[in-house]
C-alpha cells in the first residue's frame, strides 16, 4: 500500500476508535447555599463535612420583607473564615415589596458589603433574590443597573431568577445588567403541585440557556416541606393543628437530571447550586450523606438493618440506615434469640415472640433517612443473633 493512502487509512482507523469512546461527562461545579436565619454550633461540623465537594458558599446575609423593613443575618464570621472558601452574600428583597426603595436599599447592601469586608470575608459576589412579577423587571433592571455602578468593580452581581420571567420581553435586557444568573427551577409552583419537576427543569434550562448570553447556574432543591391547612411549614414547626402531607424532593430525580446535564450540557451553564446545607437536627433538609452522594453521581442505596447492643441479659434493638437513601421502614424484621424471659416492641412495631427469634411486624407507615437510627425494642434473652437477621422491606 503506498504510504499516503496508509496514512489516510490510519487516520480513519483512529478517528473510528475515538468515535466509540464514551464521552466523559462534564464537570459541573457544586455549590451550597447557607439559608439559616440563626447560626448554630452545628454549622461548624456542617461546614467541614461539606468542604471537600462544594466549591462556593452562598450566604443569606440580608433580607427586607414587607412590613418587618430591613434586616441582616448575623453570620458567624469566625466559622466563614475558617472554613476559607469563596463567598457569594446573598439579599432577599422580598417579591411582594411594593417598591424598591432604590436609594436606602443600595446604601444598606453598600454598608453590608463594606462590614464583610472589614471582618476579613472572601467575599466575592453579590446575589440579589427578589421574585417579582415579569411586569416589574423593566423597574428591577433599572434598580441592578444603578447598583452595578455603585459596587466595587471586582464584586460580582448576580441574581436568583424565576422560570416565569421566561416569556417576558424584558429579560434580556435585565440579564445584561448582572455578571450571571441563578435560575430556580423548584418550589416556583403552587406548593400542592410538588416541589420540584425534574422534565419542567430541564425545559427551563435549556430554554435559559438560549436567552442568556452569561454563565448561569441552578438551583436545586435539597429539602422538604410539609403543608399544613394550606399553609407552608418548613425549617420551624408551626403551631396549627391539622394533618401535615409531607413533600420531598426525591435524590433519584436530581440524580437523573445532573447526568442529563452532565452528557448534554446547556450553553452557559457554570454549575449547580443547592438549597440548603444541612444541619444536625434539620429534619426536612436532606442528610449530608444524601447530598454528597447526588453532586458526586454515586450510586444511590439504602441499607436498613437492626443492631443489637447488650447490656448483661439486656438486649437494645435499633434499626440503622447505613446507605445514603431514605426508605420506609421494613415491614418485618425477624432476629433469631434464644431463652428470652422479656422482650417488648418500641413505637412504630408489634413484637411476636416464637421459640427461637423475635419477630417485629411493622403497624404505622414511616421512614428512615440516610444515617438516622431509631429505637425498635428490648429483649431479655440470654442471646440475640444480630448476624442472623432478616430484614423484609
Amino acid at each position: 500500500m503506498p504510504v499516503p493512502y496508509l496514512r489516510v487509512a490510519l487516520a480513519l482507523l483512529l478517528l473510528g476508535e475515538a468515535g466509540c469512546r464514551p464521552e466523559i461527562p462534564q464537570a459541573l461545579d457544586q455549590q451550597l447555599y447557607i439559608w439559616q436565619r440563626q447560626w448554630r454550633p452545628a454549622h461548624a461540623d456542617a461546614l467541614a463535612a461539606s468542604r471537600a465537594d462544594f466549591s462556593t458558599l452562598r450566604v443569606l446575609a440580608a433580607q427586607a420583607h414587607p412590613g418587618a423593613g430591613w434586616s441582616r443575618i448575623r453570620v458567624n464570621a469566625g466559622m466563614l473564615k475558617a472554613d476559607s472558601r469563596p463567598l457569594v452574600a446573598v439579599v432577599r428583597l422580598d417579591g411582594q415589596l411594593p417598591e424598591l426603595d432604590l436609594q436606602r436599599t443600595r446604601d444598606d447592601i453598600l454598608a453590608l458589603m463594606n462590614d464583610w469586608r472589614a471582618l476579613g470575608l472572601a467575599v466575592q459576589g453579590l446575589e440579589i433574590d427578589h421574585d417579582c412579577a415579569s411586569a416589574r423587571l423593566p423597574a428591577y433592571r433599572a434598580f441592578l443597573g444603578e447598583l452595578r455602578q455603585a459596587l466595587p468593580t471586582e464584586l460580582k452581581l448576580s441574581i436568583t431568577a424565576l422560570p416565569a420571567w421566561l416569556d417576558s420581553p424584558a429579560l434580556v435586557d435585565l440579564l445584561r445588567e448582572v455578571d450571571s444568573s441563578v435560575l430556580q427551577v423548584h418550589a416556583v409552583n403552587a406548593p400542592a403541585n410538588g416541589l420540584f419537576d425534574p422534565a419542567r427543569a430541564l425545559t427551563w434550562t435549556r430554554r435559559w440557556s438560549q436567552i442568556s448570553d452569561r454563565p448561569f447556574q441552578l438551583a436545586l432543591p435539597a429539602y422538604g416541606i410539609a403543608l399544613v391547612n394550606g399553609v407552608v411549614e418548613s425549617e420551624s414547626p408551626l403551631a396549627l393543628a391539622g394533618p401535615r402531607r409531607e413533600l420531598q424532593a426525591d435524590p433519584r430525580q436530581l440524580a437523573e437530571l445532573l447526568t442529563e446535564l452532565r452528557q448534554t450540557p446547556p450553553a452557559h451553564l457554570a454549575g449547580v447550586i443547592w438549597f440548603r446545607l444541612p444541619l444536625a437536627g434539620d429534619r426536612r433538609a436532606w442528610p449530608l450523606d444524601t447530598l454528597k452522594a447526588v453532586a458526586r453521581g454515586d450510586e444511590l442505596y439504602a441499607d436498613i438493618r437492626p443492631q443489637v447492643s447488650q447490656h448483661g441479659p439486656l438486649h437494645e434493638l435499633v434499626l440503622t440506615n447505613q446507605g445514603n437513601l431514605a426508605a420506609a421502614l421494613p415491614e418485618r424484621i425477624e432476629l433469631p434469640a434464644q431463652a428470652c424471659d422479656a422482650a417488648d416492641a418500641l413505637a412504630g412495631y408489634r413484637l411476636e415472640r416464637t421459640a427461637s427469634a423475635l419477630v417485629f411486624t411493622r403497624h404505622t407507615e414511616g421512614q428512615l433517612s440516610a444515617g438516622q437510627q431509631r429505637a425498635l425494642g428490648w429483649a431479655r434473652c440470654q442471646q440475640v443473633d444480630q448476624g442472623g437477621s432478616h430484614v423484609y422491606p
